[in-house]
């Protein structure tokens, strides 16, 4: 094809026009060593030519590169979307490349032709006379068989290793000070709307290059809420894990742009793309400038028996550190990278496998940060809950200020569920609300859990129904389409292995006995949802500064006898929209975890001791005292 593109370009008058074409699908993209130059030469990485992609009947032409300018970073690159196509391949396709070896064509192209080059000639003219504009500059795929033309916007991939510039790690750059944080509007915790987020869905899911995968796609079933589903797949050792995310609001335009918001946190928080991680160490080496991995809680030493290829942590045991800094001491301090990146490569230095727990987006660092200790808080709290069967006052939703709420929990009610709340504070004075849709007619699709925590009583509360509002009306479905595998699970929890199966077990109706403690016996009258409202030293439950809302939580949890650091996760596309992410770590706080063999909570002393220290039991658990149930957080 490429001398019948150059000769259609010359028989057009655009002899100035260079062009570089290359085949995708020929070698993993995922592959090439940083800095070694693309098989093209080079010409599209420097923005001098317009790179043409072919595949199958496919051509792609773009993006047209241009340089960095101040602090605008250069735009993509022709390995850009080499990488980006690749990523949202199918299955089969990836596994070939990745892998096996390299691939050569099977004949000769059956669209190299004198018309089809014509009609690709055009469009390369058109690209070359319009170069890539703002963040995300556009591509087009031309169909050589129909030569209809589509665009799509194509995110620079911060990993690429001929254009991207990661940033050294430092503890320099680690350090947070924190600044004034106004919200956009009362009730919310957010700085602006998210309408003010200039996000083009289509960037994040398309099937050329979507960066956060092929599609998104809108859940017509779903009877609660406009909910929207997308996932992007991402090589862990011989493995394609599958990462979903999604939205869940009154609409799917809302709803696909808060998706792509919570997929570009799990995008952030799996590997360090925006930063060049250095220190490599023992803890006996850095000494007090690192977090002690053991605080955080470590597997059983029967999970290591029975899983020999998962190394434990030893105090002598060299493993990559990223800088963090702690909000309570005002210090850089370091963090085992697999705490914060929770899928970074290097599988041998996986001692526990993290989840997203902790990493939150925002529109300023000040928002992301309060999040994400919100996010800490719930669910710490949430197994304490369960794993110590503590009984919790429950909340009436007919108390709530929001006719949104009251609505959503009335329309749970038509649907078979009752919605209903607890107050889950323990530690903290931080309002934590646990929510279980419980099915009124005990049948399959039992019970389904959520949590909400923040300042405002209303919005924790909001949290907790949006989970179970979502996940509970699609339950019974679920169940019954898997209801064989999930009763093995209620039987053998050695079963319970996946994020998913957590959640899932709880469709089945023998499980609610697990969770009697919560549902049964509630006596007295039910809370108000003001009655979780923690005022400050004036009186007031929230401030119009989410910075002074932020350093109030942070000191509950300090005052507590804890540390909370904090590490900075934001993505270059990030930061092109406004946005930052950051993963906070609690040290001591119970982690959450999937997998019935992987509970680290089980084994922490916070589990025995909080209850006692926050005067709600008279003595500390004991094994025979915990609840010997998964827990059911989705």
């Amino acid at each position: 094809m490429a001398p019948l593109l150059r000769e259609a370009l010359d028989r057009q008058g655009h002899h100035a026009v260079a062009v570089s074409v290359r085949a995708l699908g020929r070698e993993d993209a995922f592959a090439r060593p940083t800095g070694q130059v693309p098989a093209d030469g080079g010409s599209a990485a420097d923005g001098s030519a317009v790179p043409v992609h072919l595949y199958g009947r496919h051509a792609i032409v773009g993006p047209r590169t241009t340089p960095a300018e101040g602090d605008r970073p250069a735009s993509p690159c022709a390995h850009c979307l080499a990488r980006r196509w690749q990523a949202v391949r199918s299955v089969a396709l990836r596994e070939a490349l990745e892998l096996g070896g390299p691939t050569h064509e099977a004949g000769p192209s059956p669209h190299a032709f004198g018309f089809a080059a014509d009609a690709l000639a055009a469009l390369v003219a058109h690209a070359h006379g319009r170069p890539g504009k703002g963040p995300f500059p556009d591509v087009h795929l031309m169909d050589l068989e129909k030569l209809d033309v589509r665009r799509y916007p194509l995110v620079a991939d911060p990993q690429c290793p001929v254009c991207s510039r990661p940033a050294p790690d430092t503890p320099e750059a680690a350090a947070v000070t924190l600044a004034p944080a106004p919200k956009h509007a009362e009730g919310t915790f957010r700085i602006r709307g998210i309408d003010a987020y200039d996000i083009e869905v289509a960037a994040f899911a398309n099937p050329v290059c979507g960066a956060l995968g092929p599609s998104v796609v809108h859940d017509v079933s779903s009877t609660s809420t406009s909910a929207t589903i997308g996932c992007f797949s991402m090589r862990s050792g011989d493995y394609l894990r599958e990462t979903f995310w999604g939205g869940h609001a009154g609409s799917f335009a809302v709803s696909a742009r808060i998706g792509v918001l919570e997929g570009l946190e799990r995008y952030a928080g799996m590997r360090a793309r925006g930063k060049r991680t250095a220190v490599t160490g023992t803890f006996e080496e850095l000494g007090p400038r690192a977090v002690d991995p053991r605080t955080v809680g470590l597997y059983s030493e029967a999970f290591h028996e029975a899983n020999p290829h998962v190394t434990p942590f030893a105090v002598d045991r060299p493993l990559p550190w990223v800088w963090g800094y702690s909000l309570r001491d005002r210090a850089p301090r370091l963090v085992p990278e697999v705490l914060t990146y929770y899928h970074s490569p290097g599988l041998e230095n996986r001692f526990v496998q993290e989840s997203s727990n902790g990493c939150a987006s925002g529109g300023s660092p000040e928002e992301a940060l309060y999040f994400g200790l919100m996010e800490v808080v719930e669910r710490d709290a949430f197994l304490l809950t369960w794993y110590a069967r503590q009984p919790l006052p429950e909340i009436d939703p007919a108390t709530s200020s929001r006719a949104t709420t009251r609505h959503m929990v009335d329309r749970l009610a038509m649907y078979g569920y009752r919605a209903r709340f607890f107050d889950a504070r323990i530690s903290f004075p931080i309002p934590v609300v646990a929510a279980v849709a419980e099915r009124v007619d005990g049948g399959l699709g039992r019970l389904c859990f959520g949590a909400g925590a923040g300042l405002d009583p209303e919005s924790a509360l909001d949290a907790a129904l949006c989970e179970i509002a979502t996940d509970a009306v699609n339950l019974r479905g679920r169940t019954e389409r898997d209801e064989v595998r999930l009763r093995g699970m209620a039987a053998d929890f050695d079963k319970v292995t996946a994020l998913h199966d957590h959640p899932l077990v709880y469709g089945i109706p023998e499980m609610a006995a697990h969770a009697e403690f919560l549902l049964g016996g509630q006596t007295g009258t039910l809370r108000p949802v003001a009655g979780l409202r923690w005022p400050d030293a004036s009186g007031a439950g929230v401030s119009p500064d989410l910075r002074d809302d932020l350093e109030r939580c942070v000191s509950a949890v300090v005052d507590a006898g804890f540390d909370v650091v904090v590490v900075d996760q934001t993505l270059p596309e990030q930061r092109l929209l406004g946005l930052y992410t950051f993963s906070v770590l609690v040290p001591g706080l119970l982690p959450i975890d999937f997998g019935w063999s992987r509970q680290r909570a089980l084994t922490m002393p916070r589990l025995r001791t909080a209850l006692r220290e926050a005067g709600l039991r008279d003595r500390d658990l004991l094994a025979p005292d915990l609840n010997p149930a998964p827990h059911p957080f989705p």
